[in-house]
């Protein structure tokens, strides 16, 4: 298990040793999407927010 903290609540959260960048997870204390941007060691960010696509 590989750890790392929520950029959001601070939480510790226990991740799969699987890992891999670019995976988004959610924070099991506050709810935050999470965007893991590093692996070793864990690195995590808010997921950024989709935006509508208006066909423009």
């Amino acid at each position: 298990m590989k750890k790392a903290d929520c950029p959001v609540c601070d939480a510790l959260l226990e991740l799969d040793d699987k890992v891999v960048s670019g995976e988004l997870i959610e924070c099991q204390d506050c709810g935050a999407e999470l965007e893991v941007i590093k692996t070793n060691p864990v690195k995590l960010r808010e997921a950024p927010q989709e935006e509508e696509d208006w066909g423009q």
